[in-house]
């Protein structure tokens, strides 16, 4: 059964960037500085469509970072909320359906957003057609401390969710793309640690998917 889309909810739309100013502003924080460093396994990206991009808070910092950058989210809440808060390219659309030429951007992001979509398949499949370099994901780990403590929070977001492990969203990019890519991830070690971890324990999963050759390192 698929569970109603939480961001619907206009009170959820208004208040989430919030979370990220109170008690996930060290969480924010690890993911952002583990996003950069998987940045830098591409080669120069200078483009970004962020899937999913909610109020647009990874949008923005993507932008911070001197990048071309657009926001597709399915929800006029969430969009509505993104365009207040800052005057970037912000689009309504379906993750499973990304409305935009092949190779259009550099790479493709999709942050916590896998877990909320009916087929996370077609959406992955979408995002590859979409970037000339790759992708970035950034999903919540089910086997993970943070994880569980998500899972039976009784909160309407997380009840919608569907959490995946490293190895879960390895094979389903294997899949994808018949093996021809490279992928890289490592975990966040919030809320127990700073930093992050090669070891796939850890409560947020970052994951970049390589198309052809990387920038060496």
């Amino acid at each position: 059964m698929t569970l109603p889309n939480p961001f619907a909810s206009a009170d959820i739309a208004a208040h989430y960037e919030s979370w990220y100013q109170t008690d996930g502003l060290r969480a924010g924080k690890q993911e952002e500085a583990l996003l950069q460093w998987m940045l830098g396994w591409f080669s120069e990206p200078e483009s970004i469509l962020d899937v999913g991009c909610g109020t647009g808070h990874f949008t923005r910092w993507f932008k911070s970072l001197g990048m071309r950058v657009a926001g597709l989210d399915l929800s006029t809440g969430m969009i509505a909320e993104a365009k207040i808060m800052n005057g970037l390219n912000y689009l309504q659309g379906n993750a499973l359906q990304i409305p935009f030429p092949s190779r259009s951007f550099d790479l493709v992001t999709l942050i916590t957003t896998l877990e909320f979509l009916p087929d996370p398949y077609l959406a992955l499949e979408e995002a590859m057609r979409i970037g000339r370099q790759g992708l970035m994901l950034g999903v919540i780990n089910k086997h993970s401390y943070l994880g569980q403590k998500y899972k039976h929070s009784n909160y309407e977001i997380w009840d919608a969710a569907r959490f995946f492990t490293p190895g879960e969203l390895k094979t389903m990019l294997h899949k994808i793309s018949r093996g021809k890519v490279e992928i890289v991830s490592r975990t966040t070690l919030w809320p127990f640690w700073p930093g992050s971890s090669p070891l796939p324990w850890g409560g947020f999963i970052v994951m970049g998917v390589i198309k052809g050759s990387r920038k060496k390192r």
